[in-house]
């Protein structure tokens, strides 16, 4: 059995001890729950008497079906503790006698499956600063146990070893149950899961792609995940090791996988994991910088306000990493945008936008570019002062101006004014489009008042 490959099998072949059982271990059980199995085995044979108690922990209980019996349950919970202590207390790795069944135990134990959604809405539906609601599962008295039990055997087994019992099954599988609504098993399941890929080396590859498709399913597929902040977790200190320079696989996986994800409505729930992961990028290849951007801007949303806020601040974050030498390539882009916001009838993107001019880096981005770009800056900032509803959105807007006319008083006073030649032109425009409408209106009444007749004449040809 030691020399046993092991592969994850389904929950439907394991089915929970009934109340009804005959057996006289069952029996015993339901009697004297507390001294199951500590007296059963042989003290000589330690290993023995670690794959009885392997053996009854491998049952699993549903903690729904009303057959099921509380004190069987209290006396599994109790010899998975007792599991744990043997692993943590020995001071030698686990015989491969043992693995096996461990491994057996752990997934039948793990792979289940999940219950459906509590709440099936969109959590992009969710009121302003909420996080999606969290279903605390009956199971996790068993879950957290058998969690600890395999995180002790990823760090106190060989990798080399526990591979033959641990494959690309095992580990499909642990990303599946990043769809539990438990918060507790999610962060379990992100413990165990970097620690295998920081200690599986050969199959390293496999999990990014596992990873890399829950992702992709989630942008372009159902935009429904809840554990997709925790997944983005894990890539987080992922590509925190990445060497430089990038490997163009991981250049994909930015611009292919990470940014699409800012388009979704949910994106709130886990922006702070993704901005985190963005920034890693543009820190270790600033020239990366340039794609980010222009790929948050073609993602801006329309009508959300709280992703806008969100997305202000990732831009504003960015720009500190930035390569100065893209400086004049993105400013008009960026100080475009960032007026738009300035601009919002929304007081709080308004707000957070004008902001970004405490950003030294910032600033000296766009003063680095054209004409052009400053004409966009001082035509927001004077459209605010004439047009915007509210008060303190204004007095920001007052301060932004007076900062950027002490910095270049010239270029500000020629901004201006080209804006009022542009105002004055666009008045002349209007003035001759509207005399061209009158001429145009004057010639029809004029036409008909002379030909009366004439369309029907032509109707009836």
């Amino acid at each position: 059995m030691g020399n046993q490959k092991v592969s994850p099998i389904s929950s439907t072949t394991t089915s929970s001890p009934k109340k009804n059982s005959t057996t006289l271990q069952d029996l015993f059980v339901q009697e004297n729950p507390h001294h199951f199995l500590i007296q059963s085995s042989s003290p000589a044979s330690g290993n023995e008497e670690l794959l009885s108690t392997i053996s009854y922990c491998t049952f699993v209980f549903t903690f729904t079906d009303p057959s099921e019996s509380p004190a069987q349950r209290d006396s599994k919970r109790l010899q998975l503790s007792r599991l744990v202590s043997i692993l943590k207390s020995s001071k030698k790795p686990v015989h491969e006698k043992v693995l096996g069944p461990l491994v057996t135990m752990i997934t039948a134990n793990l792979f289940r499956p999940l219950p459906p959604p509590a709440n099936p809405s969109s959590i992009s539906d969710l009121p302003e600063e909420e996080d999606p609601i969290s279903t605390f599962s009956p199971l996790w008295s068993h879950l957290q146990i058998v969690y600890e039990i395999l995180l002790k055997l990823v760090n106190s087994t060989d990798p080399k070893i526990l591979r033959e019992y641990i494959g690309h099954p095992f580990l499909r599988n642990l990303l599946t149950l990043l769809q539990s609504e438990d918060p507790r098993e999610r962060e379990s399941l992100k413990n165990v899961y970097h620690k295998i890929y920081s200690k599986f080396i050969p199959d390293r590859s496999f999990m990014r792609k596992s990873m890399t498709g829950v992702l992709l399913n989630y942008v372009f597929e159902t935009e429904k995940h809840p554990g997709i902040g925790d997944l983005l977790e894990i890539w987080g200190t992922i590509i925190n090791g990445f060497t430089v320079p990038l490997k163009e696989e991981h250049k994909l996986f930015l611009m292919r996988v990470l940014i699409p994800l800012h388009k979704t409505k949910g994106m709130q729930v886990y922006h702070r994991q993704l901005a985190y992961c963005v920034s890693q990028f543009v820190q270790k290849e600033p020239m990366l910088g340039g794609v980010v951007v222009r790929g948050i801007l073609r993602y801006w949303p329309v009508t959300n306000c709280q992703k806008e806020i969100l997305l202000i601040g990732e831009l504003e974050d960015l720009v500190e990493n930035l390569d100065p030498d893209q400086y004049r390539k993105l400013a008009l882009p960026l100080c475009t945008q960032i007026t738009k916001c300035i601009n919002s009838w929304n007081s709080q993107v308004a707000e957070r936008a004008l902001y970004v001019w405490n950003n030294e880096q910032f600033v000296k981005m766009a003063f680095i570019g054209t004409v052009e770009v400053f004409n966009v800056i001082v035509e927001g900032m004077e459209k605010n002062l004439k047009w915007h509803w509210s008060k303190s959105v204004r007095q920001l807007t007052e301060s932004v101006k007076v900062m950027l006319e002490e910095m270049d008083p010239d270029l500000y006073s020629k901004s201006l004014m080209d804006m009022e030649a542009k105002e004055s032109m666009a008045h002349q425009e209007d003035i001759k489009r509207k005399k061209r409408w009158e001429r145009i209106e004057s010639e029809a009444a004029k036409n008909q008042f002379l030909n009366p007749q004439q369309r029907y004449i032509r109707v009836s040809h």
